[in-house]
């Protein structure tokens, strides 16, 4: 719902802005125009156009990069969760119930990320706690190696589980970490209705002139839609695609 009124406050705060400025114009006297006055305001306007057009695109340049950074933890992940499943694999059938655990785990941390969607049992409650991969560390130390292969195994498994759970905590405090963004959203708006009030004191209203002025609304629009949604990467039309976690499901349930 936020997202719906700051994407219809984008497109309507330029349109407000130039029925402000033609509201002026009308009644302005002729020497408030005069030509001096109107390049001094294409200066004015230029120079917060261009102030506007730069600071949207470092919000798109810096969501984009924090879409992305997220998006290729994830992949990191994931790539983890399958080498710790084959190192656990390779160990013996003695690491069965630590798969298991494993398989749950990641079932329930998809679940967290996209909540419509089913990534397989997630075992009882007890393993959806917030030490839940600590419990599976635990169950790597207690193994007992029988020989040089299973130590080498259990070592590597232990290694890429503290990786794993250092990763997941990494994504989930930068997942929180964006700038407030309605402030800056605030100062834009405002621009973009002192910017559309000054294209109002140059022409008389119509419907041509409202048109072209209504494609530079929507670019508006547009750059605000990527700003909000690229900062959401588990939400919106944008969201991070969870085929990859599916896939992984997939071959951890048929690696058993």
């Amino acid at each position: 719902m936020f997202s719906v009124a700051l994407f219809a406050l984008a497109f309507l705060c330029p349109l407000l802005g130039f029925a402000i400025g033609s509201a002026m114009r009308r009644r302005l006297p002729e020497h408030h125009l005069s030509r001096d006055v109107v390049d001094v305001i294409k200066l004015a306007m230029g120079l917060m156009a261009t102030v506007v057009a730069l600071t949207l695109g470092l919000l798109i340049s810096s969501a984009h990069s924090h879409h992305a950074m997220i998006e290729g933890e994830y992949k990191k992940i994931m790539a983890y969760i399958d080498h710790l499943d084959q190192y656990l694999g390779a160990y013996g059938p003695e690491t069965r119930e630590i798969r298991t655990h494993l398989r749950h785990v990641a079932a329930r941390t998809f679940q967290d990320r996209w909540p419509g969607e089913d990534f397989g049992p997630l075992g009882p409650p007890s393993e959806g706690g917030p030490n839940r991969f600590i419990d599976g560390q635990r169950q790597l130390v207690e193994l007992q190696p029988a020989n040089a292969a299973q130590r080498w195994f259990q070592a590597q498994a232990l290694a890429v589980s503290a990786e794993l759970a250092k990763l997941r905590w990494l994504v989930v405090s930068q997942e929180t970490s964006t700038a407030p963004l309605l402030p800056i959203f605030v100062l834009i708006f405002l621009s973009a209705v002192a910017i559309f009030g000054g294209f109002g004191l140059y022409a008389p209203p119509n419907a041509t002139l409202f048109a072209v002025l209504a494609l530079p609304a929507l670019a508006i629009t547009g750059a605000t839609f990527l700003v909000v949604e690229l900062n959401r990467p588990f939400q919106g039309p944008l969201q991070i695609s969870s085929k990859g976690a599916h896939i992984l499901m997939q071959s951890l349930a048929h690696s058993f």
